[in-house]
């Protein structure tokens, strides 16, 4: 699909999250400020999973709530939430800084609890009948401004000013950045109001494929999630004495791999999606595999970026089934129900990677393994049973 033939909505839309996206360096940048002020592995673990447990009972509430409402609006108030958060680990010192620590953390995690809304907004506005295709477009250009600014970033925080102190400053910069890309939704994103989600005539709920998506989605969310950011920074840091320059090549190779991951997905046959996924799946159990084996810094460069190729190579595709079992009036209730669903599952999570990363460095991608083989298993099955993307009547 070329960039001439995307809706001039869908690309205004797409341009918002290739805006925002210099600003996800402050998911490496948090838990490392943290580890180097003095917290474990494990206590940062622990302190992600309080704030999971604080902020798991919103997400069904905000869901209903919003669709009800102008998605739009849910979309402004993720960057506000977001930019307040960004602020407070900036201004965090001295005695208090545990506090707003938490505080801040808590008010970035309730800005989770809205981002059902991002795929409720795309399920609408993206063209139903080419979401395969877009999807490749909506992965691709994102993967450009990280491409471009996580290394300096990284050489920046690295070497030049080194210091924690220096974080600070960049979570206030990019706190207060959030005001402009506010304006951006404000101005230029088309509002998706109640009356534009209509469900396509004829559409039937289907129960059997949608146990399905929530059984994958329960692999799939563990395995990721004994494998955050914290362990990576870790090993990297912490037992191979690298810097955060060197966590940002690796987000680079992985921008780099998902660029050329996009490409690739485009050229798989319609009606092979359930064999791209199950690919997808055995490409990250080979990461995962590499990774528990405790590998040098190049290895890990080389096999986060292969991951992120598996990723993806599969995303298009399952994103399009799942879009096709849900209906679009209740878009956003559902995708909702389902982040609440990955929230339960990744609850205690953090702590658990902690807690396995503190016994040794690469144990959580050794669990990882075994996940992703299992997911990738399933769809291989199901793909052998049928050439669309349908479930099988047995799973109803």
């Amino acid at each position: 699909m070329r960039w001439s033939e995307i809706p001039q909505d869908a690309k205004t839309y797409m341009l918002y999250h290739t805006l925002i996206a210099p600003g996800l360096i402050v998911w490496i940048l948090f838990p490392l400020y943290l580890m180097e002020t003095g917290y474990s592995v494990l206590e940062v673990g622990a302190f992600f999973t309080a704030v999971n447990i604080v902020a798991i009972p919103l997400t069904y509430l905000f869901g209903r709530l919003f669709n009800r409402w102008d998605i739009k609006k849910g979309l402004i108030a993720i960057d506000i939430l977001d930019g307040i958060a960004y602020v407070l680990y900036g201004l965090a010192k001295g005695a208090v800084a545990p506090l707003m620590f938490f505080a801040g953390r808590t008010i970035e995690k309730l800005s989770t609890v809205l981002y059902p809304l991002y795929r409720a907004y795309e399920q609408i506005i993206y063209p139903e009948d080419k979401y395969e295709e877009i999807f490749a477009w909506h992965l691709r250009l994102p993967e450009i401004p990280r491409l471009i600014t996580f290394p300096i970033l990284g050489y920046i925080f690295g070497y030049v000013y080194p210091s924690p102190e220096s974080y600070r400053w960049a979570f206030i910069f990019f706190g207060l950045f959030s005001a402009i890309t506010v304006a951006y939704i404000w101005f230029f994103l088309p509002s998706v109001g109640k009356e534009e989600r209509v469900t396509p005539e004829g559409f039937t709920f289907k129960v059997g494929e949608f146990k399905v998506l929530l059984a994958f989605e329960a692999l799939l969310t563990l395995a990721w999630a004994l494998t955050p950011e914290l362990v990576l920074i870790n090993y990297i840091v912490f037992t191979l004495h690298k810097t955060v320059f060197e966590v940002t090549l690796i987000a680079c190779a992985n921008s780099l791999a998902s660029i050329l991951g996009t490409y690739a997905s485009e050229r798989v046959p319609k009606g092979r999606g359930f064999q791209a996924i199950g690919i997808g799946m055995f490409i990250n159990a080979f990461y995962a595999l590499v990774m528990a084996l405790a590998p040098p810094f190049w290895l890990v460069l080389a096999v986060y970026a292969l991951g992120d190729f598996g990723n993806t190579l599969w995303f298009p595709f399952y994103r399009s089934w799942m879009f096709k079992l849900i209906p679009k009036e209740k878009a956003s209730e559902f995708h909702a129900a389902i982040s609440s669903y990955r929230k339960l599952l990744g609850l205690f999570t953090p702590f658990v990677a902690g807690a396995l990363a503190s016994l040794h460095a690469t144990l959580p991608y050794a669990v990882s393994l075994a996940l992703f083989l299992v997911a990738g298993a399933m769809f291989w099955w199901l793909a052998g049973k049928r050439d669309n993307l349908t479930v099988v009547s047995a799973f109803d």
